[in-house]
Order: structure tokens, then C-alpha cells, then sequence
């Protein structure tokens, strides 16, 4: 991408897209538990970049800009009134491209039941391969607050999952 030109190109942001459309879309349905608000909330999270004009340094700081606004735009929608006045009768679907996870998808439903602060990182450490350093700056606490965050969501996820899926 270029930094000296504000205006993005229609080709710019379709090769920006292609690039984050999965990392955005895991997360929106991590935190929203539903494949149709997971795909409202990737489109308004592609709007919201498309007006910001933001310039990013690299492709990494596009992931990481991504990732912070999914995860704001993910809460906010949490924290809304309607959200927590309608019911969700759809069933928890599966995602293909977790398929290498594992096939029936147990991984994913208990890394989905797990304490916001567990799931998160979790996912951005195993799925986006973040550092502990990475999301530290990211979720804006100390990297101790992290590995421990990491170590009981381990034990947590592993003892839900019967003691014999993750070290």
C-alpha cells in the first residue's frame, strides 16, 4: 500500500480485504457466537476502515489495526440493548476453514465457552500467532497478565476437552 497517497484505490482495498477477511470474520464469530452477525459485523468493520482513511506502516499493522477495531466493534455490539433483548435460536455452526482443528469441531465450541479474557487470547496467541508481547500492546495489559491469562485458559480448555488435547 502506499503511504504517501491518503485515497485508497479500488484495488488496494479489494487486495486488503482478500488479505484480512478470515483473520476479521474468526473474530466476529468468536465473539458474537452467530455466522450472521459475525458477517454483519465484517462488513461494518471493512466500512468503518474505508472511512477512516487510516495509513498503515505495513501489513501487520493492518492486522493488528483490524484485530483492535474487530474486537471494539465485537463489544459494542455485545453491550447493545437489542442485542441483549432477542433470543438466538440458531444452533452454533461450524466453520470450515477450522475444520483442520478438529472435525467435530470440539475444539472450538469449548475455546467459545470459555471466559471472554481466555478465549481471546488464546485465539490471538494459537490461531493469529501473536506474541505474548503483541498482545499485551494490543489489549493494553502487561505481558504477565497475559501468560497468565494463556495458562489458565490452557488448563481450563483442557480440562474441558478431558485432559488430553493441549499440553
Amino acid at each position: 500500500m502506499e503511504n504517501n497517497s491518503l485515497l485508497r484505490t479500488d484495488k488496494e482495498l479489494a487486495e486488503l480485504y482478500q488479505r484480512h477477511i478470515d483473520l476479521v470474520y474468526r473474530l466476529c464469530y468468536i465473539y458474537l457466537k452467530s455466522r450472521v452477525d459475525a458477517e454483519d459485523a465484517v462488513q461494518s468493520v471493512f466500512l468503518k476502515l474505508i472511512k477512516s482513511q487510516m495509513v498503515f506502516n505495513d501489513h501487520e499493522h493492518e492486522k493488528a489495526w483490524l484485530t483492535v477495531t474487530t474486537r471494539n466493534y465485537c463489544k459494542d455490539i455485545l453491550k447493545s440493548w437489542w442485542r441483549s433483548r432477542r433470543v438466538d435460536l440458531d444452533n452454533l455452526p461450524e466453520i470450515p476453514s477450522w475444520s483442520n482443528v478438529e472435525p467435530s469441531g470440539k475444539v472450538l465450541a469449548r475455546l467459545l465457552s470459555l471466559p471472554e479474557k481466555y478465549k481471546t487470547v488464546l485465539y490471538l496467541y494459537y490461531f493469529e500467532e501473536y506474541t505474548v508481547k503483541e498482545i499485551s500492546r494490543m489489549l493494553g495489559f502487561k505481558e504477565s497478565t497475559i501468560q497468565t491469562q494463556l495458562a489458565r485458559g490452557r488448563r481450563r480448555l483442557k480440562i474441558d476437552l478431558g485432559g488430553n488435547c493441549l499440553e
